[in-house]
């Protein structure tokens, strides 16, 4: 099962309506729904299983999720955590979603897909996104378990076999290998996926190993190697060619515009962004209001901003700016990209 042509059509509509019709100056293109924090693993990069260590038991239920999903509005969700695949409600929560005709992308480790496959049916409404960080031994290493990989690649093939949509998301530390990387995406590619999604680490001040990660020049270099043309033959990247243009600096951007993909959480939205966490609040609009935007975006607002260059805040920029740029529009639309816009979560 590939992309859907309605994506394309819902998300093209959807943003002439809210910034033209109801000339909304910022709006959700996509919801970041995290359902849980907890994990079953403890990758030594992630974020998240230490900002919310101290609620990591919460969850939350079907009903507060479709609240969230509902005040946002947004034709995309991206179901994160935590680990999705193991809050006891998760195939509710997409089965509530997908109803409405929302697409909803599942971001995975892989370990527990077989076992949800059960529950969730194919659908052009919803499609896998497998975390691989590296083949074999470097994915592995990168979420500190051996035989993770193994497995993910297995529930993957068997989940493109069955008729799922299945993606790959890659996340870059410092230290990855170029050339492993190449390999993992032919073979993604090779074996069906839909796209191969790449983004740099976020270098989240609660992991306590602050040498993993990338500042911005770091990314960009290593970015060149593994987005050369010289390596893309026969693989299919699910980022935008804007946004790929971004990573091996050869475009670059005032300001992210991580407002469009707004995180509901445990705790509520988190102000102001997904990789960034400054406070919660309970309501959406706070997270679209000039005042918090004039402090976040780029490092001269703040220091924190600098080395980002997620495709949560990036990508969904390349598509704003498009808006005002025919030749970039054009590329957007040759590309299909207008329905891949924001959609990952790292």
């Amino acid at each position: 099962m590939g992309r859907p042509i309605e994506l394309a059509v819902r998300i093209g509509w959807y943003i002439v309506r809210e910034k033209y019709l109801r000339a909304r100056k910022r709006f959700p293109l996509v919801t970041m729904l995290e359902p849980l924090e907890a994990c079953n693993l403890a990758c030594e990069g992630c974020g998240r299983i230490r900002e919310y260590e101290s609620v990591i038991h919460r969850t939350l239920s079907a009903d507060e999720c479709l609240a969230a999903v509902n005040e946002s509005g947004a034709p995309i969700v991206s179901i994160a955590g935590g680990e999705p695949t193991i809050h006891p409600q998760i195939a509710e929560i997409v089965h509530r979603i997908t109803e409405q005709k929302k697409f909803v992308y599942m971001c995975t480790n892989g370990l527990m897909m077989s076992k949800i496959m059960k529950e969730i049916s194919p659908s052009k409404y919803f499609c896998w996104v497998v975390h691989l960080d590296g083949t074999g031994a470097a994915h592995d290493a990168a979420v500190s378990r051996k035989g993770v990989y193994q497995i993910a690649m297995k529930n993957a093939e068997k989940a493109i076999q069955a008729g799922y949509r299945v993606c790959s998301n890659t996340t870059l530390f410092r230290g990855s290998n170029p050339e492993d990387l190449h390999a993992l995406f032919r073979m993604c590619s090779d074996m069906g996926f839909e796209g191969c999604m790449v983004s740099p680490a976020y270098d989240y001040q609660a992991v306590p190993n602050q040498q993993l990660f990338l500042t911005r020049q770091q990314a960009i270099s290593v970015f060149k190697q593994v987005l050369s043309t010289d390596h893309q033959s026969g693989i299919k990247f699910y980022n935008n060619p804007l946004f790929l243009q971004f990573l091996r600096g050869e475009r670059n951007y005032k300001t992210c515009t991580a407002w469009s993909n707004p995180t509901y959480t445990i705790m509520g939205w988190r102000k102001p962004c997904y990789p960034l966490a400054e406070g919660h609040t309970q309501r959406l609009s706070d997270l679209m209001e000039d005042d918090l935007w004039q402090r976040y975006g780029n490092a001269e607002k703040n220091p924190r901003c600098a080395n980002c260059m997620m495709h949560c805040g990036y990508e969904s920029a390349t598509i704003f700016g498009a808006l005002s740029s025919p030749r970039d529009a054009l590329d957007l639309v040759r590309s299909g990209a207008i329905t891949k816009s924001g959609i990952t979560a790292a």
